[in-house]
This record gives C-alpha cells, structure tokens and sequence, in this order.
C-alpha cells in the first residue's frame, strides 16, 4: 500500500508540464475566441516561461494555434481530431440513432449523422427513411465512412458555422483555395466565412449542388457543455423535388439536433436560431 502511494505521488510532482498543458488546452476549449499568452498565464496561475514553452510544444504538434496579428492562441486542428476521434465512439452513435430514425421517418428522406475530422465531414450514421410506394430510392455519395470537404457539406459546414475564426483559419491554411467539386460554392476563405456567419444567425445550413448535381442538403448542429458543436444532423433529398419547404426540414432537422445536444448534456449556443426549434 505504501509502494502504491509513493508511486502516484512521484508521477504527480514529475508531471507538472502535462497538467499545465491540459488545463491549457480545456481553458482555451472553454473561451469563444483568441486568448493572449499573459492572459492564459495569469488566469491559470503558471509562471510566463512556463507558459510560452508549454504552447510552443502545442503549437508544433497542432494542439493549438497562433495567430501573429492578434499575438493570441486558439485549439488546433490537432484538438479537433480528438475530440473527433471521441465522438466516433459508438455512444453518441446509441444516442443519435433513434433520433435519426425519427426525423428520417418524419421527412421521408435519408438523415445522417456527421463530426468534423480536420477539414472534412466524416459520417457516422445514414437511416433511411421506412420504403413508402411509389418511392424511388436515390444513391447518394454519403455514406458511412465517407468524407468530404467539410465547407462544401451542410452537415460540415453546421459545424463550422460555431467554429472561431482562429480554428477556421487552422483548418484551412490555404485561405485562397478552397477546393469544389462541382465548381459552386466559396473559393476562399474570406467567402465562407461571410456565408458561415448568415448560417450561424439563422441557426442552420444549406448547400446546393456543392457535393453533387441536382442534390441539395441542410445541417443543424448539436453542441456539448460548453457550446461547442460537436456533431450534426442533416438530410439530402433532389433539389427539384423536395417534399417539404424549408422550414418544415429546418424544424425536424433543429428538433433533433436539441435532442441530441440534451442527450449528450450540452447547451445550445444563446443569440442564434439553434434554439428556435428546441
């Protein structure tokens, strides 16, 4: 019992440069935007030098980012692929499923599940709706497993809609070349992030025609404790022959999303249309 105890204390008191750099990285997961060297160091109680090395080792390994023209800090794309890498676990899976199946049976309509992992939307979950006659049924590149550019999806781009544009500017180093695959949608990163702000007010996002010809999809995200979107919610149906108006998509899809986000004990974002729909 004594060997026991000697032991943790002596890997406690070893390892005061890893608790400092995860107390950093749940500080900055905690902030809505940059935060300065001095101010992370004086809130967190560790010395400046201290500090300064810890996110220097960070920054090299993509945990976080610094932005020169702000002299500030955010998390990294390295942050995201963890959190990303959880979330692919099979309980917020268990959690989704149900909720998909009823917003696919209710829109008649596939509904799928998708988290960010880097730049890219990574499926989770597609339901298809229950057949109905007459029903033809659509092949859609979206399916489990799949990735795609992240800002050419809704379901990505719901996600991105509540990322800070320290993250943005992370994930997409190359602001003036955004790839296409149909030759629509934004080509820089200014241009998404003008659209992402309209999706981020009216609480959920759109394409059409950015994944493929004639298809057009919208996203609602779903966020965790600290309000921070951590998966999506979205359908795909043929642009000319919808089966509802947007709002009616908007509500199934924004009801399920509050479903999830309460599911996973998360806080929908204040001053924003996510939470019209709860």
């Amino acid at each position: 019992m004594s060997e026991r105890k000697e032991t943790s204390g002596t890997a406690s008191s070893a390892s005061p440069a890893v608790a400092r750099a995860l107390d950093m990285l749940l500080y900055l997961a905690a902030r809505p935007g940059l935060v300065q060297a001095a101010t992370l160091a004086r809130d967190l109680g560790i010395p400046r030098s201290s500090a300064y090395h810890i996110l220097t080792v960070l920054t090299d390994r993509g945990f976080v980012t610094y932005v020169p023209s702000e002299q500030a800090y955010g998390l990294g794309v390295s942050s995201f692929e963890v959190g990303s890498a959880y979330l692919r676990h099979e309980p917020l899976e268990r959690l989704a499923r149900p909720i998909l199946r009823a917003a696919a049976s209710r829109l008649g309509q596939t509904v799928h599940l998708g988290i960010l992992h880097g730049a890219e939307t990574v499926y989770l979950l597609k339901e298809r709706p229950p057949a109905r006659a007459g029903d033809i049924d659509i092949a859609l590149v979206t399916d489990v497993g799949v990735r795609l550019p992240a800002h050419l999806t809704a379901n990505g781009r719901a996600i991105l809609a509540h990322t800070s544009e320290a993250q943005l500017r992370a994930l997409f180093p190359r602001p003036g070349d955004l790839t296409t695959r149909t030759g629509r949608g934004p080509r820089s990163l200014p241009e998404l992030t003008g659209e992402l702000a309209r999706e981020r007010e009216r609480g959920w996002s759109q394409e059409v025609e950015l994944v493929s010809q004639g298809f057009c999809s919208m996203g609602v995200a779903a966020f965790d404790h600290n309000e921070r979107p951590v998966a999506a919610i979205s359908t795909t149906w043929r642009r000319h022959h919808g089966r509802h108006d947007t709002e009616e998509v908007h509500q199934a899809l924004a009801q399920g999303a509050a479903r999830l986000t309460a599911a996973v004990s998360g806080h929908a974002p204040t001053g924003t249309g996510t939470q019209t729909a709860a």
